[in-house]
């Protein structure tokens, strides 16, 4: 066997015998990743006719299985399919293999016999995470391989037998094949072996959740036809040094993509979040400058998320501007709303905003509080505690309406606001200053 080394772009699979800075087919840059393979293969395949399937004939609703942890559910719409192929994805350390070991445990709990495959660590080392999470369960059985051929034995072994109910896949980009000349995590050995696992998904009605690498720019590592592949993708995200996680489905065949799951990093693992808008409102300071509420909506649930902004002097003449957990391009364009439409100088102040909890704020219902807790910093007035805004801002300097009010409004009712600043009771920006005491 002849083999060759050429150039494949992980977006879009073009193939190259030398490395270009940009790909000629889908124009993404810095995409081509070395890969070996097989030179001339002369391969002759004889097709045979398959039955075809009536599109008007009447199709049985799929089997889910229930986990039982309430915010996955939520996320996968209700619970996992059977025969699916799931992606989980985050970046090291954010908790992909703990909240793993805990659908692991859910599962098992049900009476479902689990595999875990664990190509990173040692099956001695999953168990001492278990021992530290308080898992104990006989129907989880752990492997330790790298080799996709040998895994897929002993998937057939224990098919044979007892074959397992859910399998877990840590992680792909390890897994190699020996009918492949390319080394693990090459795109052509994670396409390879994501299909291998598929069809072994589709045929024996068994759901297996893979997991997956990110790279630095927090992509998902590896081919772009993997996440065409799998069925549903799921996604971590979160700082590192806080203790919220984010589970947000990226894309789902069988239910939104919507949905968010919130989870608190815990000692013994990561914990449901039952009521987030108190986790995002806790420990909040009293009459103090720079802060504000607004309610955002994530899926089907609405959230109430504080804002806090810091205002300085800036002792040069070009002012600093940054956003943690929001986006720095959008408070810039705010900055020079509060500049033309309301004749608050801040050309000469440096504005820092941050987003409390670690969450990431995208919706623009949260332009008004953003501005709110600019101006009560720059002029060091506390705003209202009881008090919420929400509304998005024009360039005109008027509020626009928003998308799930109401949901807003009554998830703010609930908690105990008063004043609920909004579209709905304010026009422009003028008469929401109003408000500030």
């Amino acid at each position: 066997m002849k083999l060759k080394t050429v150039y494949i772009c992980e977006n879009c699979g073009f193939n190259s015998q030398k490395w270009l800075g940009k790909c000629p087919d889908c124009d993404a840059w810095n995409s081509f990743q070395e890969d070996v393979v097989e030179k001339n293969p002369h391969r002759k395949h004889q097709g045979i006719s398959t039955e075809t399937t009536p599109l008007s004939l009447e199709q049985k609703p799929e089997d889910r299985l229930v986990t039982g942890i309430s915010e996955l559910d939520r996320v996968l719409g209700g619970g996992i399919i059977e025969g699916s192929m799931m992606l989980l994805s985050g970046e090291p350390g954010i908790g992909k293999s703990t909240l793993t070991l805990s659908i692991c445990e859910k599962v098992a709990a049900l009476g479902k016999k689990t595999l875990y495959v664990s190509g990173e660590e040692s099956p001695s080392q999953i168990g001492m995470r278990a021992q530290r999470m308080g898992i104990k369960n006989e129907n989880i059985n752990m492997l330790g391989e790298t080799n996709l051929e040998n895994i897929m034995a002993s998937l057939e072994s224990e098919k044979q037998g007892s074959k397992p109910d859910f399998v877990v896949i840590d992680s792909i980009q390890v897994i190699s094949s020996l009918e492949l000349p390319s080394i693990a995590g090459s795109i052509n050995q994670v396409r390879y072996c994501t299909e291998t696992l598929m069809q072994f998904a589709k045929k024996n009605r068994i759901p297996v959740l893979i997991i997956g690498h990110v790279t630095k720019d927090g992509n998902l590592a590896g081919p772009k036809i993997l996440e065409h592949l799998v069925d549903t993708v799921l996604l971590i995200e979160g700082e590192r040094y806080q203790n919220l996680r984010v589970l947000r489905g990226i894309k789902n065949r069988f239910g939104s993509t919507n949905e968010i799951g919130l989870f608190e990093m815990a000692e013994k693992g990561l914990l449901e979040v039952k009521d987030a808008s108190k986790l995002f409102l806790e420990g909040r300071k009293a009459d103090a400058h720079g802060s504000a509420i607004t309610a955002t909506v994530e899926g089907t649930r609405p959230l109430l998320i504080e804002v806090q902004a810091l205002t300085n002097t800036t002792p040069f003449g070009y002012p600093k501007r940054a956003a943690s957990g929001f986006d720095l391009n959008r408070l810039q364009l705010l900055l020079a709303v509060i500049q033309k439409h309301l004749g608050i100088n801040v050309s000469n102040q440096d504005v820092y905003v941050n987003v409390v909890g670690g969450f990431r704020l995208n919706d623009p219902a949260a332009d008004l509080a953003i501005i709110m807790a600019v101006i009560s910093s720059l002029k060091k007035i506390p705003l209202p505690q009881d008090a919420i805004y929400i509304g998005e801002i024009g360039l005109s300097g008027e509020l626009r309406n928003i998308s799930n009010l109401e949901k807003r409004i009554k998830e703010a009712t609930k908690i105990g606001f008063k004043q609920i600043i909004s579209p709905k009771t304010t026009k422009d920006l003028n008469a929401a200053l109003n408000h500030i005491s």
